[in-house]
């Protein structure tokens, strides 16, 4: 494997890493402009941006963006996080300058047609639909709200339909002028890829493009709160959160293995207990995950109306359960299956170029992987059980509950069961 990295002198920086034997390429643009990024008059507006990518160019209409891509075999996406916003493609390795040149058009040339934001606008609404449909999707959203409340962070990516129904073309176009400059964007390649073709190729296409000021996103508050929605539904769905690291702490590893030994697998505690010795649901899990400056650990659960306080008091005995006897097989488990994932996820172009441009956000720099194995290592079973202690009892708590929800108990009744 073969790392390089490269800034333009506008500040564009390109990281690739070749990877031998491979026939394939993904190559991306990541762009530091996600939901965090908004204004509350703005919030939806980063996804409708990435919607509107596809949607044609000064050079290209949108049927010609995607057969472009498709008559060589290639795959062509994109997506909006809460901090950033990517464009992708998997093509074959001669066809990486085509990739590279819809990425850059669709990038630096939208055409934002009044016809097609209508159009497009009925699809994100469309999209908004679904998710508010979909409970076990919303119930996230919701539970990001109690979290993080009246804070850009806390707000839904989709944003509201009132939001999205009167978005207009200069609204798009202020927001690209605010944050679509060269240093907010990260251009990453991986696979059968050629380091030096590439910086050729991105100086041609971004190198004139002229740097903006920088955007401070808000620093990120967890308060916590609870927000309950009963509705006849066949599952009550349960989901709880807690402040952990951010991905720029060193305890970000702690979290994460705590996360997989509390609820990552069919061996976790929350699933042995829960599912297997009680029954009490068919889906349950936990996850740490993190943003700049703040994380969030997070247990969801999906039971039924009667068993949902059950089901969430036995959650809370087994945090604190964890603070008090997690064990060096248990941590050794969850070690384990974090450098696997890891490494196994690296084997894919296309995860590979997504970590690359993660880690050049994050640090500007990509941390060899034996730093990140060793920083794996180093959690220890007391680090983990010093961890589960603040989070079976000191950290900041939202709860979010949708569905047959009326016997489910309080934040403010779970969080005594926590100090008890």
């Amino acid at each position: 494997m073969t790392l390089q990295q490269h800034r333009l002198a506008n500040g564009f920086r390109i990281v690739t890493e070749e990877m031998p034997g491979l026939a394939s390429a993904a190559i991306g643009v990541w762009v530091t402009a996600g939901a965090r990024h908004e204004t509350p008059a703005q919030n939806g507006i980063a996804h409708f941006l990435e919607h509107m990518a596809f949607k044609g160019t000064a050079r290209r209409s949108a049927l010609q963006i995607a057969e472009s891509i498709e008559d060589v075999g290639g795959y062509i996406n994109a997506y909006t996080s809460r901090e950033v916003t990517a464009y992708y493609v998997r093509v074959l390795q001669n066809d990486v300058p085509l990739a590279l040149d819809v990425i850059a058009d669709i990038l630096l040339n939208p055409a934002l047609d009044l016809s097609e934001i209508e159009v497009e606008r009925g699809v994100i609404l469309q999209e908004i639909g679904q998710a508010l449909d979909t409970p076990d999707d919303v119930i996230f959203d919701w539970l990001q709200e109690e979290a993080y409340p009246d804070q850009p962070i806390g707000r839904t990516i989709l944003g509201p339909s009132e939001r999205v129904s009167n978005f207009t073309r200069d609204d798009l176009r202020s927001f690209i002028g605010q944050h679509y400059g060269p240093e907010q964007m990260i251009l990453s390649a991986a696979g059968a890829v050629d380091h030096d073709q590439i910086v050729k190729l991105a100086e041609a296409l971004f190198g004139a493009m002229t740097p903006k000021p920088g955007f401070d996103a808000d620093k990120a508050r967890f308060v916590g709160g609870e927000r309950r929605q009963i509705k006849q539904l066949e599952q009550a769905h349960f989901a709880l959160s807690f402040e952990s690291p951010g991905y720029r702490d060193d305890d970000i590893y702690v979290a994460q293995i705590y996360a997989s030994a509390l609820g990552g697998g069919m061996s976790s505690r929350l699933f042995q207990e829960i599912r297997e010795k009680r029954g009490l649901c068919y889906s349950i899990f936990a996850q740490a995950g993190a943003y700049a400056d703040t994380g969030m650990t997070t247990i969801y659960a999906g039971t039924s109306g009667d068993q949902v306080q059950e089901l969430a008091h036995v959650t809370i005995d087994e945090m604190k359960r964890a603070a008090s006897d997690m064990n060096e097989a248990e941590v050794a488990r969850a070690r384990a299956q974090m450098k696997a994932g890891l490494l196994m996820g690296l084997e894919s172009p296309s995860n590979r170029a997504e970590r690359l441009a993660r880690l050049v956000q994050i640090w500007d720099r990509v941390p060899p992987l034996e730093e990140t194995v060793a920083m794996i290592d180093a959690v220890t079973a007391q680090k983990v059980r010093d961890f589960a202690q603040n989070m079976a009892s000191g950290a900041a708590a939202a709860l979010a509950l949708y569905g047959p929800v009326e016997n489910a108990p309080a934040l403010a009744a779970l969080q005594e069961r926590r100090a008890a």
